[in-house]
């Protein structure tokens, strides 16, 4: 049931992590500190094992927050290009950024010579490919769709097409806003700022979406596929959120009670739950069964991204590690305040045994008697 299961989310527009199961927040950063260049705007987990959170900076740094320790434990300058952080991914050990003028850079540890790619100005949003994690898709505005092999990046090995004039006869224009593969296919899901979804195919012969559907009126800005890759969640400026059939090209439900432009969409990996954020300062959690709001949590500040923990028993294995270090470093400092003992002991435990052994004794007798 999705009641009783820990679900942790860790929001990023301050560097605040979201207990949802004990209802707390944390703030990791010195808020007195913080200033403009040192906001959030991509946030990828950066192992499997969800140990590690990346976050890129409008500064060009990208920090790693350990989930273990509960801080910042490394800072990577990772400047270049203009304009802030439109995607972060990890392959091989290296670092993958894209900015937003377009420059897409692979950050190999320990070599100087890194690969960068020019994969055009305006770009909205850059995403990995699981599966394949040598492969990322970028988007933009004026900017289409384009696939890129990271080790044979002169060229996209797939490259969309727009689709053809409106009934006026006049040009459609580009504006993707949000992306994502779909699981085992090599199909990719947009939303753009034009309120359309559409699907891609790089297998098929052509470059035209090959499902086009359209949600109200107002740019979307956000997607997060449901965890049986059947459905994409999409959100608007709007405040809206929609839930849309990608079989069918339908709309399923909506889901209420946002109030500003929605920032970031993350759906649960396993369990039917989709987190939202956005300008209205609030985290959202609903449950995509029966739309209803689980989870509202106010964070005083606007919100550009978040992900969601896949691991059930985090906080258990955290406590875990707490308590073995907590009573490893009480155990030492106990044994560290104890005084020596010394050998002066030694008569008195002597004097004592014959005293015990003849009280024993009368005892015996008188009950004898």
């Amino acid at each position: 049931r999705v009641d009783r299961e820990v679900v942790v989310v860790v929001v990023v527009g301050g560097d605040r992590g979201i207990n949802l199961h004990k209802k707390q927040a944390t703030n990791y950063t010195d808020v007195s500190t913080l200033s403009r260049d040192q906001e959030v705007s991509a946030v990828i987990w950066g192992d499997p094992q969800e140990s590690e959170v990346l976050a890129g900076c409008v500064n060009g740094t990208v920090k790693v927050f350990s989930t273990e320790k509960g801080k910042f434990t490394e800072f990577h300058d990772c400047s270049g290009g203009e304009g802030p952080f439109r995607g972060l991914a990890v392959h091989d050990g290296s670092l993958i950024t894209c900015v937003e003028s377009g420059l897409l850079k692979v950050w190999r540890e320990g070599s100087p010579n890194n690969v960068e790619v020019e994969v055009g100005r305006d770009v909205m949003r850059m995403r990995q490919n699981p599966e394949s994690p040598q492969r990322v898709a970028t988007g933009g505005k004026e900017n289409e769709l384009k696939v890129w092999d990271l080790q044979r990046p002169e060229d996209p090995i797939f490259r969309a097409k727009n689709v053809r004039n409106d009934w006026l006869d006049l040009r459609v224009p580009v504006w993707v806003r949000d992306l994502q593969f779909i699981p085992e296919s090599e199909k990719i899901v947009v939303c753009t700022g034009h309120h359309q979804v559409r699907v891609y195919d790089p297998s098929a012969p052509q470059r035209r979406p090959v499902l086009e559907t359209t949600f109200d009126e107002y740019p979307l800005t956000a997607l997060s596929l449901t965890p049986d890759a059947n459905s994409v969640v999409v959100g608007n400026t709007h405040g809206e959120i929609a839930v849309i059939d990608l079989r069918m090209g339908r709309l399923v439900n909506c889901l209420k009670g946002q109030a500003g432009t929605i920032r970031s969409i993350q759906c649960h990996p396993t369990l039917p739950l989709v987190a939202s954020c956005g300008l209205d300062r609030f985290l959202r959690v609903h449950d995509l069964n029966d739309k209803k709001l689980l989870h509202k949590v106010y964070l005083k500040s606007r919100l550009n991204c978040l992900v969601f923990t896949s691991r059930a028993n985090w906080e258990e294995e955290g406590a875990e590690t707490a308590v073995v270090e907590g009573v490893k470093e009480e155990d030492d400092a106990i044994w560290e305040s104890m005084a020596t003992v010394t050998d002066k002991s030694a008569p008195k435990r002597k004097k004592q045994a014959p005293e015990l052994t003849v009280r024993q004794n009368k005892t015996k007798k008188s009950k004898d008697s």
